[in-house]
């Protein structure tokens, strides 16, 4: 079954493509709709700005083929965001798979903004996580984070709860870099090629 990464400019594509080779998967990079279509499932990564990034995929129709897909998608970090109803990043309108929105850390409490490095992800929801740990750790690089909601899978706190983890019908997201998080980010990989 083939899989297929969705280039659209906001890329943290070469360390999935590693991430991916490290558990013998591979995958074709590629913003052409009838690939993306035909494939039997969907990475939608991303590093980057809402805003932009949201132009790039209206600007090649690719909006509103992500939001018709039938096959598994999981959306990372910028990819899971830009699946919600709406980002604080630049106001902007994002696609609307998840109700939930997306909103700028305040900082205080001495947090830094924005979170980066390891912290925990616990009630774990879903086959996504299946054979992990309860507040297994993964690797973060935010500003901006997703509300709690009827969609949350994983939850993450970082001065508050917030989703590090989202789930409608065959969408899922997470927050955090699973291609940067050791055996727990190749654990998740696995499960959404072999087991969603």
């Amino acid at each position: 079954m083939n899989t297929v990464i969705i280039k659209y400019n906001a890329g943290n594509i070469q360390s999935v493509l590693y991430a991916l080779e490290r558990i013998g998967q591979e995958a074709v990079v590629t913003d052409d709709p009838d690939q993306i279509r035909s494939a039997g499932k969907v990475i939608f990564p991303g590093v980057g700005e809402a805003s932009t990034a949201m132009e790039y995929l209206k600007g090649r129709g690719l909006d509103k083929l992500l939001k018709e897909l039938n096959q598994p998608v999981l959306g990372i970090c910028l990819g899971m965001q830009l699946m919600c109803s709406y980002s604080e990043e630049n106001d902007t309108d994002c696609l609307g798979i998840f109700e939930e929105k997306v909103k700028k850390f305040s900082g205080g409490e001495g947090l830094k903004v924005p979170q980066i490095g390891w912290n925990n992800i616990y009630d774990l929801k879903t086959p996504l996580f299946d054979g992990l740990k309860e507040n297994s750790f993964c690797y973060f690089v935010h500003g901006y984070y997703a509300d709690l909601g009827r969609h949350t899978i994983a939850t993450t706190s970082y001065g508050l709860p917030y989703s590090s983890g989202l789930h409608r019908d065959n969408f899922y997201g997470v927050q955090f870099h699973p291609e940067k998080s050791a055996a727990v980010g190749e654990q998740i990989l696995k499960n959404f090629l072999e087991n969603i």
